[in-house]
């Protein structure tokens, strides 16, 4: 009898030309891994990104850009259901039915919400900003995903999840799997080359401390070669005292698929210059054809779109059959055709 895998989802938003080092080393690494293992269902979040303006030109060409990252980074689409989530109309759909479900002020307590507003000023936040965490809801239980891949700052949207799957099941009869989150490793975190105490990020302040997919690898070389580190040259990892050589150890230990202490061995003693050298080669060595991959795919969008569009079709039969019996649990007059 074959042994039925679990249902895995996740998905990032299309917010930038390029996706960056982090972004593979934080999510598309683990994503590549799980696939084999999972029932893998992964997205491009179009519509939480319309909850902060965006341009429509930009957006469509983020979209594809970074669907052919997902493909060229080896998100296989024969193995993983990889689609957009526009071109599935039930997350939207399923939003709305669990919009009526959360409380008020069990939304405003979301601390992404609050940190976000705080910034853009409250007038300024939408209210899909703060609906967000429950469109995320509705995107993790359409598919009845038994494991969530999220960094750790999504655990609070995961437990949101959680308390809505259950309570819908206890009103309306069993229907919804009770995820769980996967939270992604610590070790994974990836730091700005710049500033190494911060995440590596889309919104950085400074392109250089950036390592982005598409960059041309001499530019990837040259981010490399000046990334911050201290003023003693001694090759050893120290976050606290030393966050930037920290940072460049642990991006060299996963990308070559060894320990952070082996590295620390074979550099010891030879400054970072040579250190800085080797790693530009593992960095360039590993993006260059990830580059390469997606110029490939956006030289024929037409078939990124067929593929796009078969995997759309895999993820709606999933999605619809639950949307259908969340619709008659909650006593929805069904269409006769």
């Amino acid at each position: 009898m074959t042994e039925t895998k679990p249902r895995l989802l996740s998905g990032m938003q299309p917010s930038a030309e390029s996706l960056h080092l982090g972004n593979y080393i934080g999510a598309l690494l683990s994503w590549k891994a799980l696939q084999e293992t999972h029932d893998a269902f992964f997205f491009l979040a179009d519509l939480h990104a319309i909850t902060v303006p965006q341009d429509p030109a930009e957006l469509r060409a983020n979209t594809r850009r970074t669907m052919a990252q997902y493909i060229a980074a080896g998100i296989d689409p024969s193995k993983s259901t990889l689609f957009v989530q526009s071109h599935v109309p039930a997350h939207a759909e399923l939003a709305w039915i669990l919009n009526t479900l959360t409380g008020f002020g069990e939304a405003a307590r979301m601390t992404q919400f609050k940190d976000k507003a705080a910034k853009q000023g409250q007038d300024a936040a939408s209210v899909g900003l703060f609906t967000y965490p429950i469109l995320q809801a509705g995107d993790i239980l359409l598919y009845q995903a038994v494991d969530v891949p999220v960094g750790e700052d999504q655990r609070q949207h995961i437990e949101l999840t959680r308390d809505l799957a259950a309570r819908f099941n206890s009103r309306f009869g069993d229907t919804f799997t009770v995820p769980k989150p996967y939270i992604l490793k610590d070790t994974a975190k990836i730091y700005d080359l710049q500033n190494p105490t911060s995440k590596m990020s889309k919104s950085a302040e400074s392109a250089s401390g950036v390592v982005w997919l598409l960059d041309e690898p001499k530019v990837t070389e040259k981010k490399i070669m000046r990334a911050v580190t201290d003023t003693d040259g001694e090759v050893r990892f120290d976050r606290d005292t030393k966050p930037g050589l920290a940072n460049l150890l642990t991006i060299f230990a996963i990308l070559a698929n060894r320990s952070v202490d082996s590295v620390v061995e074979e550099f010891a003693g030879g400054g970072y210059g040579t250190f800085k050298k080797a790693l530009a080669e593992v960095v360039v060595g590993t993006v260059a054809p990830i580059r390469e991959r997606t110029l490939e795919l956006l030289d024929d969008p037409a078939e990124l779109d067929r593929i796009l569009a078969v995997n759309a079709d895999r993820a709606a039969v999933v999605a619809e059959a639950t949307l259908a019996q969340v619709y008659d649990r909650v006593g929805l007059l069904p269409r006769r055709r």
